[in-house]
């Protein structure tokens, strides 16, 4: 067997792996098919009551809908990064002392991550066409799923550097949190700080889809770089921390 052959496998073994983990828990699933409608719905229905402010330029109910929804796909895929770098622990150290790479072991992973990124990019999407017209489908998938694998990447690169269940899934809430708080425009700021969070760009590519305009193409390079960051950095960082000797700590 050729060493590309090899890496192939041990991807492939890595990913069902991860997938059989995930979906061994009925809750996994149950949240992964039941957050998109509740999350989308309630910010509709709690921003439907809040009045036009003077700096809004959409109105409430429908900044809820699509507000909502870049939250959930986020969300979702972040805490499955997250738990899976941090109860993948033992999983990973068996495949470790199994010779299984630690670039190998990182790829498995994230293509779970994203796998589940599509999946609830999908779900949110489809729940959001319901009550908001979204004019073109298929940028707005493609950004929801952006925005899952980037978060799911930052749900990665805090397991791997804050590897506790509480304390880890707290800091993922926060920042989702924050992030879409100021990407949507629910409150009034302009700060320059704000375009350092991830949402701040696909937030504004996932307005030009909704709305049917061109995205402008500084927010669709502007996001791209971000990604490779994000990417680049947890790569960095689980390779460092993660995996050696044949330990994942």
């Amino acid at each position: 067997m050729t060493a590309d052959a090899r890496a192939g496998e041990r991807l492939r073994v890595g990913l069902g792996a991860a997938i059989r983990e995930f979906v061994r828990e009925p809750i996994n699933l149950a949240l992964i098919l039941a957050l998109p409608p509740v999350v989308i719905t309630s910010y509709e229905s709690v921003l439907s009551a809040f009045p036009r402010l003077p700096y809004m330029t959409t109105d409430p109910e429908a900044l809820g809908a699509t507000a909502g929804a870049l939250f959930v796909a986020a969300f979702l895929p972040g805490v499955i990064g997250l738990f899976q770098v941090i109860s993948a622990q033992r999983a990973d150290e068996r495949l470790s002392l199994a010779g299984f790479p630690t670039p190998v072991l990182f790829a498995s992973r994230l293509a779970a991550v994203c796998l589940a990124a599509v999946v609830t990019a999908a779900l949110s999407l489809a729940v959001l066409a319901t009550s908001t017209e979204v004019e073109s489908l298929a940028l707005g998938f493609l950004t929801l799923a952006f925005v899952g694998g980037l978060y799911g990447l930052v749900g990665m690169l805090i397991g791997t550097v804050l590897p506790r269940e509480l304390e880890g899934s707290l800091a993922l809430i926060f920042v989702v949190d924050v992030d879409e708080a100021l990407a949507s425009g629910v409150m009034a700021t302009d700060a320059a700080a704000t375009k350092l969070f991830p949402l701040h760009y696909p937030h504004q590519v996932f307005r030009a889809a909704v709305d049917g305009r061109a995205p402008d193409l500084v927010d669709l390079v502007a996001a791209g770089t971000y990604g490779l960051v994000v990417l680049a950095t947890t790569v960095l960082v689980y390779t460092v921390l993660a995996g050696a000797g044949g330990e994942t700590r």
